[in-house]
């Protein structure tokens, strides 16, 4: 398994498949590789697509979701897409739902899986550790209910991107962000079908949060994977499938 990036205008994405846009939004410390299995199971049926959102390019003082999900207006106006189904992780959920509520005329559906916007825990922190890389290593295993989901890559990837100076400060910046901009006022104006997967052992957006996304959405549902935590589609991907697989034949196979 592995992905293929393309670079477009400036743009770093991956885009594989024909048809229906499925766009994948990863979370604040995550990455393209997180939707390989999502990528696997759709691109024959679907246009798969996943932009690197620019984290740690942004202007420090513009580190913030609103800048994310102006960069994916841009990134969808370039690529000329219609009426896309967004898929969020996470921070990348959060942009998803700023930018439905900025861009409604864009978005066909979409489907949430621990996604920030009403509450969540540890994501506005600081790192007082960050040279520890066995602390680093902890706070990693953290986000999944088997420790073992969190591979020694992941946990280098968040350990050199905690100790770099100019990242971790966007980082928390960008965190912060998300704990000020709640949706939850906004949320009801989004009438489009939502799919609302969550780890039943989210401890980060835990399942309260689900709950109350549930109860906010005119048109949407929830479904727990039990023995899983915050990133469903890396931790349990073919329950994960599953479900967003009946999802989306509802609505695309119809």
């Amino acid at each position: 398994m592995g992905l293929t990036v393309k670079n477009d205008n400036g743009f770093d994405f991956v885009e594989e498949g024909e048809g229906p846009v499925l766009l994948l939004l990863h979370g604040l410390f995550g990455a393209l590789s997180n939707w390989e299995y999502v990528c696997a199971k759709f691109s024959p049926k679907y246009k798969v697509v996943i932009p690197l959102m620019p984290i740690y390019d942004l202007p420090l003082l513009g580190a913030n979701v609103e800048a994310l999900a102006k960069f994916i207006h841009k990134f969808v106006q370039y690529k000329k897409y219609d009426k896309v189904t967004l898929l969020g992780n996470s921070l990348g959920g959060h942009v998803a739902l700023v930018y439905t509520l900025s861009h409604p005329e864009h978005v066909h559906s979409m489907m949430l899986t621990g996604s920030s916007g009403l509450y969540e825990e540890g994501m506005g922190g600081t790192y007082p550790r960050r040279e520890d890389y066995n602390y680093i290593k902890e706070r990693v295993e953290y986000t999944f209910y088997d420790p073992k989901t969190a591979s020694k890559e992941l946990v280098d990837e968040v350990f050199e991107v905690v100790n770099n100076r100019s990242k971790i400060l966007r980082i928390l910046s960008m965190a912060k962000s998300a704990i000020r901009h709640n949706l939850r006022k906004e949320i009801p104006k989004i009438t489009i079908p939502v799919s609302l997967i969550w780890g039943k052992n989210d401890t980060i957006t835990p399942p309260e949060a689900a709950e109350e996304f549930h109860s906010l959405f005119p048109n949407s549902e929830l479904t727990y994977i039990e023995l899983c935590g915050h990133a469903a589609m890396m931790e349990r991907p073919e329950e994960f499938n599953e479900i967003l697989e009946k999802f989306l034949n509802k609505l695309y196979q119809s």
